[in-house]
């Protein structure tokens, strides 16, 4: 049996062309190669396949084929003719006809914001053999997950994007404040020490600090705020705020679905936002149903409701 790790595909076009003219020198101009070149690929032909392949003619005019040289071309070049189809192929994906499962990973922000928005649409732009699944993101993980192929897409702010990953800005974030409506501060924006001197809900991802973003700019400011309470799930604190006297500092779009219980503001402060992407391993960059959940996820972020945006 010849081990083909370490064959080099070109000869064996050099094979096909070399079989069918039966000659060096026309092989050679077809290939657009010099003749000693093609003598030395079917030197190294003969070695490979431990057989002539070309013999001279009994004439002692030119060349003909081996027994064996004979019995390859068929199947040469039919194996030839499928390699060119799988290289040449253009592939697709349909969302209503072909079956594949996704699974997202996404800090619970991002699956809250975007991944609620794709499910809610899911039925209109997949068929029921298309799955979905969204699971915790962490970016430490993330390199392991994509290698053993447990996640298809990594959706974050740029602070979870692998250096080595493949990214996509999906849009630009701001952060609000927020306050249930009927707070007994009033429905006013409020100043820098009324800010401070508030209760705050703070959203801590890797759980039970009391010092997080906002308090990073306000101590640049020289001021601190009150932290009464730190959970570890953005999701949980528009409901909270919704329900007492507590406030909040939030990303804009995920307090969109809250607005009806919420007063929303702008910050006293100047506070830089983020930008969400979508993340994926290299060896999906032309995967067809990869490079269609992207562009789907994509459409979700540039369509967004316009009260998203106020």
């Amino acid at each position: 049996m010849v081990d083909l790790r370490g064959v080099d595909l070109n000869l064996l076009v050099s094979l096909d062309a070399l079989l069918e003219e039966s000659n060096v020198t026309r092989a050679a101009e077809r290939l657009h190669l010099t003749q000693p070149a093609v003598s030395t690929q079917l030197a190294r032909l003969r070695q490979l396949l431990k057989d002539p392949l070309l013999i001279p003619a009994p004439s002692g005019r030119g060349m003909v084929r081996s027994v064996f040289g004979t019995e390859l071309m068929s199947p040469l070049k039919a194996a030839l003719a499928q390699l060119e189809a799988v290289v040449r192929r253009q592939s697709s994906f349909d969302p209503f006809a072909d079956a594949r499962r996704f699974t997202i990973a996404g800090s619970d922000q991002a699956v809250a914001v975007l991944g609620f928005h794709l499910m809610r649409s899911w039925a209109k732009r997949a068929g029921p053999n298309v799955q979905l699944a969204f699971v915790a993101g962490e970016q430490s993980a993330s390199i392991e997950r994509f290698e053993r192929g447990e996640i298809d897409l990594l959706i974050g702010s740029e602070r979870m994007v692998p250096v080595w990953a493949k990214a996509r800005k999906l849009y630009d974030e701001r952060f609000v404040f927020i306050q249930r409506k009927g707070h007994p501060r009033g429905a006013t924006p409020p100043d820098l020490d009324a800010y401070c001197a508030l209760d705050h809900v703070l959203v801590s991802t890797s759980g039970g600090s009391f010092f997080g973003f906002m308090d990073e700019h306000l101590q640049a400011l020289g001021r601190t705020r009150r932290v009464a309470l730190s959970i570890q799930h953005f999701i949980a604190a528009p409901e909270l705020v919704s329900l007492t006297d507590y406030v909040a500092t939030l990303p804009s779009r995920l307090v969109t679905r809250y607005r009806n219980a919420l007063d929303v503001f702008e910050l006293p402060f100047q506070a830089r936002g983020f930008t969400m992407f979508a993340a994926w391993h290299p060896r999906s960059q032309f995967d067809p149903a990869s490079v269609w959940l992207r562009d789907t996820l994509a459409d979700i972020a540039e369509h967004w409701p316009d009260d998203a945006r106020q």
